[in-house]
């Protein structure tokens, strides 16, 4: 189906004003027993923007969420944004003392919270020096944000929004494993808005039907905010239970939903995942994560030729190619191993190439490190114009992957450059887990790094080294490495080594370590 680009040429907010308007009376939102029509979610945004710039906020404040999926989340998120306010994400998965520094880091000076994380809030207060205004989602008290909307005052709004402005600044780390924060645009969300209305617009009688069980600050969460002008039915989940998520798969009618892989890995596994009817399915969007060869094909067999995937990062989202359901089959069969392994073609949205050392393109099939152009490309790092410079060479993006392209146009990602780990759909910096480890009584040194995992991608391991005289088993450690660092980046497993390996420059040398794990693993990145 051809889609008019010109529609997207304008504010993100103006575009899913639009959509409210031609769906009205759609039924945009479900949420437990909360159902919001279009109208309705275009109604509660405004009288959140509206308290927001009563009570001072201006436009360029930085504004997070700290919170689990919900319909009162997503809608305060469009509140921020119609504000003229940027959008931390705050990954609630995270762990308390991760979510507090980004928020000090970023300089959050507006916090929406659910009583679950309200705790945290005097921290938060002390490490931003202190918050505006901080609303707490769910409680219905003097704090709560019903009483909050009923006793505030509403001052009309009168934003302008500059296709260069800031939408949302969510964090990644470098080589070094610090987190940088990301300037993603309203020109960004422009073209995603784009990208995802050619996925999704299927015809006028084929409404799209968007399962959110994913993080919604996470890719989940760029794909609900970029679906609006295909006027799509939200179904937000604010916990992944797999029998929950089959069963709505079916009483939902749900057409398409991203998960990690695995996630993807969970409901194959579930024991009756064959007892569903799948046939409303149209996508299902992996990603954020390597995915086995053999569990994708086990896929394809469970829910049908549904199963898509692309290449993106936080500094490019989602969009840098797509792997479409159809590139999976050749001639009607499932595609060859050779085929499964790429990430897909250049999206709707980006010019990608395979550069050499000087950002210039190589020839078909030469590795080289993947370089992409076009409008899902951010505008940099939050306050390091440094970092933003490593990754912007000859008018091309960075990736910091490295891979090569067939004759055909499809991606091919063999190795990173960064020392990165993927798992479960989160990226894990070994730096920042080394750090951690290290930091136990009794750990001498250690090394991180990712396994093959069946479950997660990749899993974080921890190579330790125990100082003499120390008698940590693996499981103690373990459990000092969750409550110090949180569930996705405590390692899952701990090996003990006496002495690590060595580079001829005295360093750990993680190659040689990992290599033994690595040995006949075949991935899709």
């Amino acid at each position: 189906m051809s889609i008019d680009k010109t529609r997207f040429d304008k504010p993100l907010i103006e575009i899913v004003d639009e959509a409210c308007e031609r769906y009205a009376d759609r039924i945009c939102l479900q949420f437990k027993g909360e159902i919001y029509t279009y109208a309705q979610v275009q109604e509660e945004s405004i009288k959140i923007a509206e308290a927001l710039c009563a009570a001072g906020f201006e436009k360029g404040m930085h504004a997070a969420i700290y919170s689990l999926n919900s319909a009162k989340t997503f809608i305060t998120t469009l509140g921020i944004i119609r504000a003229g306010g940027v959008w931390i994400p705050v990954n609630p998965k995270n762990s308390p003392k991760d979510n507090i520094a980004v928020l000090g880091k970023l300089g959050c000076q507006v916090l929406f919270y659910q009583s679950l994380f309200k705790d945290a809030l005097p921290a938060i207060e002390e490490v931003t020096g202190g918050l505006n205004l901080s609303v707490c989602l769910d409680e219905q008290e003097e704090g709560g944000l019903e009483a909050w909307l009923e006793r505030s005052p509403k001052k009309a709004i009168d934003i302008y929004r500059d296709p260069l402005d800031t939408i949302t600044i969510p964090l990644t780390g470098g080589t070094t494993g610090l987190p940088k924060g990301v300037l993603l645009s309203d020109r960004n969300f422009q073209a995603l808005s784009y990208a995802v209305t050619i996925d999704l617009d299927r015809g006028d009688d084929n409404i799209p039907v968007f399962l959110c069980a994913a993080p919604m600050t996470h890719v989940g969460g760029r794909i609900a905010l970029t679906a609006f002008a295909s006027g799509t039915r939200y179904v937000i989940k604010d916990t992944v239970d797999i029998q929950d998520i089959l069963k709505t798969f079916e009483v939902e009618k749900i057409t398409d939903i991203f998960l990690p892989p695995t996630a993807i890995y969970g409901l194959l596994a579930h024991p009756n995942v064959r007892s569903f009817d799948y046939s409303s399915l149209k996508s299902i969007v992996y990603g954020s994560a390597p995915m086995s060869i053999a569990q994708l094909k086990k896929a394809i067999e469970v829910f049908g030729p549904v199963m898509t995937s692309g290449f993106g990062q936080t500094e490019c989202p989602m969009k840098i190619t797509n792997f479409r359901p159809e590139d999976h089959f050749i001639d009607g069969k499932i595609a060859p191993d050779s085929r499964l392994r790429s990430v897909g073609r250049a999206s709707a949205i980006s010019v990608v190439a395979i550069v050499d050392e000087f950002a210039i393109p190589l020839p078909t099939g030469e590795r080289g490190e993947i370089a992409v152009k076009g409008g899902c490309v951010s505008e940099g790092y939050y306050n390091d114009p440094e970092e933003t410079a490593k990754i912007r060479k000859n008018g091309w993006h960075l990736t910091g992957d490295i891979g090569y392209m067939d004759e055909d146009g499809f991606v091919f990602i063999v190795d990173r450059k960064k020392d990165m780990i993927i798992s479960g759909g989160f990226n894990v910096y070994s730096v920042e887990v080394e750090s951690g480890v290290s930091s136990i009584d009794g750990v001498a040194g250690v090394a991180v790094i990712g396994v093959p995992s069946e479950k997660w991608g990749e899993e974080v391991k921890a190579i330790v080294q125990l100082a003499p005289e120390t008698s940590l088993s693996e499981e103690q450690l373990l459990a000092l490495c969750k409550e110090k660092m949180g569930s996705v980046k405590a390692p899952k497993s701990i090996e003990f080594m006496a002495e690590f390996p060595k580079t001829p420059l005295g360093k750990i040398d993680k190659k040689a370590i990992k290599e033994k794990y690595w040995q006949g693993e075949e991935r899709v990145i």
